[in-house]
């Protein structure tokens, strides 16, 4: 029973991070504060989330401002996060395991992934620049590179 428990607490606190839709992710703090800007009411919105741990329930079932939707996944920004050298070094040469684990995670069809590899070593400069200095960060840019490629826009 205990080991039920801490897997729904990990994963409540794993989707806090890894869903998020926009600063303070999605959840009842995220619809409270709605139309609200500046930091406060994003730490109140970030905070009531956290607390309340019901992103989990929103991406489930696309409530609470939660789409479910997207490419990148818990697992990807995991993976990076625990990889980020061997991935970094993979993209820049364009082929490698981490490169190709990270096209498991996102769901590349084996057909492209030739072209994913290629297209992240052209861009590596852009998916890993200065302003990239998370995970998340350097996934969502890579995701907006696969955007602008004819075939790899189907992943995004």
């Amino acid at each position: 029973m205990l080991k039920k428990v801490a897997l729904a607490a990990v994963l409540a606190i794993g989707s806090t991070a890894a869903f998020a839709d926009s600063d303070a992710g999605c959840g009842i703090g995220s619809e409270i504060w709605a139309g609200q800007s500046g930091k406060v009411p994003k730490l109140l919105a970030a905070t009531t989330n956290g607390l309340f741990a019901n992103q989990l329930f929103g991406i489930t079932f696309g409530t609470l401002g939660c789409s479910g939707s997207g490419t990148v996944t818990a697992q990807a920004v995991t993976f990076t996060n625990e990889n980020a050298e061997a991935l970094a070094r993979d993209m820049a040469v364009g082929q490698g395991e981490s490169l190709n684990v990270l096209a498991e995670l996102l769901n590349i069809k084996a057909e492209d992934k030739a072209r994913f590899f290629a297209v992240s070593k052209q861009n590596f400069a852009e998916i890993y620049s200065t302003e990239n200095k998370d995970s998340y960060q350097v996934l969502t840019s890579l995701q907006a590179v696969m955007a602008k490629d004819q075939v790899l826009k189907a992943y995004v």
